[in-house]
């Protein structure tokens, strides 16, 4: 792609490089440590599911048992291929037999290393087959009926009750929308758990379970019929359960996954160890089952200047790609975010908008991008809002962006009514079609606005990755050099479930999702 930016090249290939090497380290620090969510999730992969008499899951049942026993540095699977060797049950049974008090896992005789990985490999290799199964019925979806042009159109459905979200989800699809986001329940990226069945109560979303996830794709399959394309399901991977929920999300083929460490350290204060952890195994599964992971950076700008800290933006876009190509990840799999946040009082703030979202595209030519519409400058003014939603339609068509999450005219207000959806998928629609290919017939001026502003936010995102590759990510982080928000390494939620692997630790669905036969 020719820059229209008359970006440096020698600059951005830096900034790659730093960013590489900033993830590197980082990933020396993964690849030594294991976390309680990371153990649930394979228990989950290995068939482990439903809950005791309390509710309490039973992949935090065995995971728990395991930790009692001091056993989390060897895995889950591990443990559970042992037992099953030594019980000769499934892992099923066996955790049903934990939750009874019938079995304590770490108590038994050990078994042979190699036929306990040979034992966990024959269930692994099933399930890792079952989600391949889901991502070829996308693609044949796909294939078929076919889907919307980009720039999608995503909008959010929250009413809390899966059942409500049904209908509003299959009307948005009927009135236009490509993508679903069904919004999480407040709060639930603090639980240390992941709910089970169907939920009807929520508070500004509703719970992400698996049953929830089923029971949206059985409905968008259904409209996505009855509308001649297929309709993306998105939900919310992030907290404190990053993987469990991705792989539900694959089990249940989900197409797009909030997925971002970094939006969870400076939003919800989840400790940065634990969650860099669990954000690797969610990635690579996300990676396996061909959804898109949507990151975070557009939050920055909710609680930093848009003008100012653009270069924040830009250095975690360079981050979140690397670290999403070490968990297999393709680059047309990354739908790395950003915003139109500025203050709509800056004069020619359109004209700075359009820059760093045409400074986006050109840097990261395969990605879907997620861009994010006006929300924190916006009022009880609905009109102007529309407005602003609007300008917002025009810089996305222009700049050839991939995921357009669409702002709504009475975002300041409530959540939106079936009417304020159908009034920002017709925007939209409208832009769209008007000027499908403006960005086609229309050159920067050499040296001027849009250039310049461009030229600077690289300048100073490369200098910032510079900075961050000596300083360690980290301690960039604790002192508050993303979103103005400072938080400490050992500080946060969730640092008690990191630990450091055992010499004999063992994953098979890293290397089997990565593309390596055990």
């Amino acid at each position: 792609m020719k820059s229209k930016l008359n970006l440096d090249i020698n600059k951005i290939d830096s900034a790659r490089n730093a960013a590489r090497s900033i993830a590197e380290e980082v990933q020396e620090f993964i690849d030594r440590h294991t976390t309680s969510t990371t153990e649930r999730t394979v228990a989950r992969l290995l068939g482990i599911d439903g809950v005791d008499e309390i509710e309490k899951p039973l992949p935090n049942v065995v995971v728990d048992n395991i930790i009692e026993g001091g056993g989390l540095p060897l895995g889950a699977s591990y443990w559970i291929g042992n037992a099953m060797l030594q019980t000769g049950d499934c892992p099923q049974i066996i955790a049903e037999k934990i939750s009874r008090g019938e079995l304590d896992i770490t108590k038994l005789p050990i078994a042979d290393e190699n036929r306990i990985q040979e034992k966990v490999l024959e269930i692994a290799r099933e399930n890792v087959d079952k989600i391949a199964k889901r991502r070829d019925e996308r693609d044949n979806f796909l294939n078929t009926i076919g889907e919307g042009e980009k720039p999608y159109l995503y909008v959010i459905v929250a009413t809390g009750n899966i059942y409500e979200d049904v209908i509003q989800a299959k009307a948005a699809a009927k009135q236009g929308a490509d993508v679903i986001a069904v919004i999480r329940t407040t709060a639930q990226s603090l639980l240390d758990y992941v709910p089970y069945g169907p939920t009807t109560e929520g508070f500004g979303g509703t719970y992400a379970t698996q049953e929830n996830f089923r029971i949206m794709r059985e409905a968008l399959d259904e409209v996505g019929q009855e509308v001649g394309k297929y309709i993306r399901l998105c939900n919310y991977c992030s907290g404190l359960c990053m993987p469990e929920i991705a792989a539900m999300g694959a089990l249940e083929r989900l197409d797009v996954m909030l997925n971002d460490a970094l939006y969870g350290i400076l939003f919800r204060d989840i400790n940065m160890q634990r969650t860099l952890v669990d954000q690797y195994f969610s990635r690579i599964i996300n990676g396996f089952a061909g959804i898109i992971i949507n990151t975070g950076e557009d939050n920055y700008l909710t609680t930093a200047d848009a003008v100012e800290e653009a270069h924040t933006v830009l250095a975690s876009q360079f981050i979140n790609e690397q670290f999403a190509l070490k968990a297999g990840i393709p680059e047309e799999q990354m739908g790395l975010g950003h915003a139109f946040e500025m203050n709509p009082n800056i004069e020619n703030g359109f004209l700075w908008e359009l820059s760093q979202a045409q400074m986006a595209r050109e840097i990261f030519p395969k990605a879907p991008l997620k861009y994010m519409p006006p929300t924190k400058f916006m009022t009880g003014n609905i009109f102007k809002g529309h407005l602003q939603d609007a300008l917002f339609n025009l810089v996305s068509i222009w700049t050839n962006q991939g995921i357009q999450l669409l702002g709504m005219p009475t975002e300041a207000i409530h959540t939106p009514h079936l009417q304020d959806r159908m009034l920002s998928i017709e925007n939209a629609k409208y832009i769209f079609n008007n000027a499908r290919n403006l960005g086609d017939e229309i050159e920067f001026k050499q040296g001027g606005i849009i250039q310049t502003r461009a030229q600077e936010v690289l300048d100073k995102a490369e200098k910032l990755l510079r900075d961050i590759e000596e300083e360690g990510l980290f301690s960039t982080i604790e002192k508050g050099q993303f979103g103005g928000v400072k938080r400490p390494r050992d500080g946060g939620k969730g640092l008690e479930g990191v630990t450091t692997k055992d010499d004999k630790y063992f994953n098979p669905f890293i290397q089997l999702m990565l593309g390596g036969e055990i």
